[in-house]
């Protein structure tokens, strides 16, 4: 018999313009029973790892997280410094979120080459590799605080970045969707979850019990306000879900307890016991977390 991991749960912030208001934010999560405070990685928002200082200042418990840093933005040397750093400064809460990176604009606007999906996936795996060396050298400073340094999760959705999680990833993110060409990002349904996870573990081998599995949810919505929101999900949903967004396992819709029934549902079917919230939905999900303790 398999044994469940427990549940952890994260928020993924917007960092707002005020540090008050940050501050206050950070302090509402732990508040409602978070244990991870997630910061995104996007030009026009604030550095992530400045954010995680302030909200690790603010905060007794919550571990802080970068979900996730666009990997080709970072010199491999200079990333290992930073997050060194913030684990040492933190007493050791930090978790480092890496991805590929995927929105063309920033790229664009950063004046950093738009390479290939497989060329950006090998420079995340040199990433990782530095990563690792570096934080395994027990000379090597700033020392992170935690003794083979932050916890890494790999956050992705496709065959390639999947596959370099699962050898080298604590944690592995699925985005719960990918791009459709030309078109816009397609949450997955039930049966394409269930092959990404059934991929994934056929890659783990022995590492299946040492890794943690994480599931970022879209939107947490009750039932009576799902109509509104339904025609700008609808380019977003596949056809076998189109009128059953059930089928989508990242929209929870339903009351705190369906909620909360759902989330067991994911973590018995799948393996996600680690479940992110985004910032928009931190509120609706407090109630469900109380159910799940």
């Amino acid at each position: 018999m398999t044994v469940q991991r427990p549940f952890r749960f994260g928020v993924n912030m917007v960092v707002p313009e005020s540090r008050s208001r940050w501050i206050e934010k950070c302090r509402r999560a732990e508040e409602l029973g978070f244990d991870v405070v997630g910061v995104a990685d996007h030009l026009g928002l604030p550095a992530p790892f400045p954010a995680m200082i302030v909200a690790a200042e603010a905060t007794e418990r919550v571990r802080l997280n970068t979900f996730v840093l666009n990997t080709a933005f970072y010199n491999p040397v200079l990333l290992a410094r930073d997050a060194a750093g913030a684990d040492q400064l933190t007493d050791g809460r930090v978790e480092l979120g890496l991805g590929a990176g995927y929105v063309r604009a920033e790229f664009d606007a950063a004046g950093i080459p738009f390479e290939s999906g497989g060329k950006r996936v090998r420079h995340l795996e040199r990433t990782v590799t530095t990563l690792r060396r570096l934080f395994a050298d027990p000379d090597y400073q700033p020392r992170p605080a935690q003794p083979s340094g932050p916890p890494l999760l790999l956050a992705g959705w496709g065959d390639r970045l999947l596959k370099l999680a699962a050898e080298q990833a604590d944690i592995i993110a699925f985005a719960g969707g990918g791009a459709t060409p030309g078109g816009p990002v397609q949450l997955a349904d039930l049966d394409a979850t269930a092959e990404r996870v059934a991929y994934v573990g056929g890659l783990l081998g022995s590492r299946a019990g040492q890794v943690e599995l994480n599931l970022l949810i879209q939107r947490v919505i009750s039932r009576a306000d799902w109509p509104a929101l339904a025609d700008a999900y609808a380019p977003a949903l596949p056809p076998s879900a189109a009128d059953h967004p059930e089928r989508i396992p990242t929209l929870l819709i339903g009351s705190p307890d369906e909620g909360a029934d759902r989330v067991r549902e994911l973590r018995e079917r799948f393996g996600f016991s680690y479940i992110t919230v985004l910032e928009d939905s931190m509120e609706q999900f407090g109630p469900i977390i109380e159910r799940l303790r």
